[in-house]
């Protein structure tokens, strides 16, 4: 291992700014441009210079003894330039001391086990979202829906292919058949990575050789997608229903994305729905109370039941009818139907109604 610090001739407590002295000196000294220069002895001071002066590289190399990229993983920081790999399938030859992307080497190690390197599969459609009202009469009953969604969808004439895969392909020149770039990224920390899909052969590795005119390609194209969906009994407002597969279209085939329905549940002019339970307003002469009448309500089914009010009733509270709610989703029953009296003043009584009713409170006292 060299000692970066004694070609320097400087100890492992310099400040950078006496590395950088040191390196100036050694540098004048050993230049190959003059007569008593050392072309090999410039590349040794260049080399520690290079490590030291950078204190990401300082730090590993005062760590681990070496830059390299390996160090501090089983094995690294132990194979340095014109390492042998010859041991391991797929890493036949030598490394020059450039390990570049990590994907390369498993890739290379993959392919020497028989394993053909992994390739990216195209873009999976987007997931989509649309909003549907239904009336609370369909969200009681349960209802069918039709409805169109404007996305992208699978090109007919090439069957979602984006080509005629009869015509064959070929290598894409600028990813050489990985699907991938490598793109490098200088900051301050260093020189960084980036993996990215290619986007001439849109992730494959392969170029097909006839593209289809329809689509240029992609495999899918712009238009309504028709789509019925299901609404059960009790849906509940702003209660999502999922379509898998029934979003945007892939590329060449790909995966569909899925739909994604938010059911909203149109206001009523009768009922308010409350969870399960419905609530409906009911005005109440004072006269059909007090004679004991039966009320007459209308239901959310479309139909009629008639409701008495209990002796001693407190008319400030919802009177409950069991099981005329909303049905519970997913589930079995019903939610109830509560009954918000509203007490009204009867018309100008006649006589005899009057003395009808002193009659009825003076009984009653």
């Amino acid at each position: 291992m060299k000692d970066y610090y004694q070609i320097l001739g400087v100890s492992k407590n310099a400040t950078d700014e006496e590395i950088k002295k040191a390196f100036r000196k050694l540098a004048h000294q050993h230049h190959p441009d003059k007569k008593t220069g050392d072309a090999n002895k410039f590349k040794e001071i260049n080399e520690a210079y290079q490590v030291l002066s950078d204190r990401n590289k300082r730090f590993q190399y005062d760590r681990f003894g070496t830059a390299e990229p390996f160090a501090g993983f089983p094995g690294g920081g132990q194979a340095g330039p014109n390492t042998n790999w010859g041991g391991f399938p797929g890493f036949e030859g030598q490394f020059n001391g450039d390990f570049g992307d990590l994907n390369d080497i498993f890739d290379s190690f993959f392919e020497g086990l028989g394993v053909k390197p992994k390739r990216r599969t195209y873009q999976r459609g987007s997931d989509l979202e649309t909003i549907l009202e239904i009336t609370l009469e369909e969200a009681y009953h349960g209802v069918l829906k039709n409805i169109e969604v404007k996305t992208y969808i699978k090109c007919q004439d090439c069957k979602g292919k984006g080509a005629d895969e009869s015509a064959g392909s070929t290598t894409c020149s600028i990813c050489s058949g990985r699907g991938e770039i490598k793109e490098q990224s200088r900051t301050f920390f260093g020189s960084f990575y980036q993996v990215k899909p290619c986007t001439h052969c849109r992730g494959v590795g392969q170029i097909p050789n006839k593209i289809c005119a329809s689509c240029h390609g992609t495999g899918r194209k712009q238009s309504e997608r028709k789509i019925s969906v299901e609404i059960l009994p009790g849906v509940n407002n702003d209660q999502i229903i999922k379509m898998t597969g029934a979003g945007e279209a892939g590329e060449r085939g790909a995966t569909e994305g899925d739909l994604y329905i938010r059911i909203r549940v149109k206001s009523h002019s009768i009922f308010m729905r409350q969870g399960n339970d419905l609530i409906i307003k009911k005005d109440l002469n004072v006269i059909d109370l007090l004679l004991g009448k039966k009320i007459e309500v209308p239901t959310i089914s479309g139909g009629k039941i008639t409701v008495e009010i209990p002796a001693q009733f407190n008319l400030k509270e919802d009177l409950r009818v069991r099981g005329e709610g909303m049905p519970r989703f997913g589930s079995f029953g019903r939610g109830d139907l509560m009954i918000n009296f509203s007490l009204k003043a009867p018309k100008k009584l006649d006589s005899k109604t009057k003395k009808t009713l002193e009659d009825i409170l003076g009984n009653e006292a």
